[in-house]
């Protein structure tokens, strides 16, 4: 559904209001290209895909975004507590500092993704792929890891008290006290 382009400039001020990022009132090009601004936002919650999106900043807090696609999107310092993100695609994304406590990220695709001092306390990562991604210092607190591919990702200095990682595949990840595992 587009939005008049009165009614874009109204979402556009909430947007900027709530502070969820940049702004654009323009319609969506015909050509399908990526959107940006109040745009991204909109077109997120309405189709779960948005390939490449600036989210930086976002609050997304209980969004239910089961299946979404966002490879290579920008999610630093975003608020996507308790969401739903289950088998959603997140391959390259850019989640530094991002807040994933609680979310369901089961079967999810967080191959080679930046989640350096992510939050994912108490999230289920169940069955999710997480080769080559960087979770540096990420708070993995009580966390559900079982069954999830970590194949070569990076958990140095990472918190994994409590963590399930029953079945989990370790080969050349490099583990929270500097060893690599098998």
């Amino acid at each position: 559904m587009l939005l008049s382009r009165s009614r874009r400039f109204t979402f556009c001020i909430l947007v900027l209001a709530l502070g969820v990022g940049a702004c654009q009132t323009s319609p969506r090009s015909e050509t399908g290209a990526s959107p940006t601004g109040t745009d991204t936002m909109q077109t997120l919650l309405e189709t779960k895909r948005c390939p490449q999106c600036d989210l930086q900043k976002a609050d997304l807090r209980g969004a239910d975004l089961p299946g979404a696609d966002l490879p290579g999107a920008a999610l630093n310092d975003a608020n996507l507590s308790q969401a739903n993100l289950s088998n959603a695609n997140l391959s390259t994304a850019l989640m530094d500092n991002v807040d994933l406590s609680g979310a369901n990220l089961s079967g999810a695709n967080l191959s080679e993704g930046g989640l350096i001092e992510a939050k994912l306390a108490q999230a289920d990562l169940s069955g999710a792929n997480l080769t080559n991604a960087s979770l540096r210092e990420a708070d993995l607190t009580g966390a559900n890891l079982s069954n999830a591919n970590l194949t070569a990702a990076d958990l140095l200095n990472a918190k994994l008290e409590g963590a399930n990682l029953e079945g989990a595949t370790l080969k050349g990840t490099l583990m929270p006290n500097g060893q690599v595992g098998p």
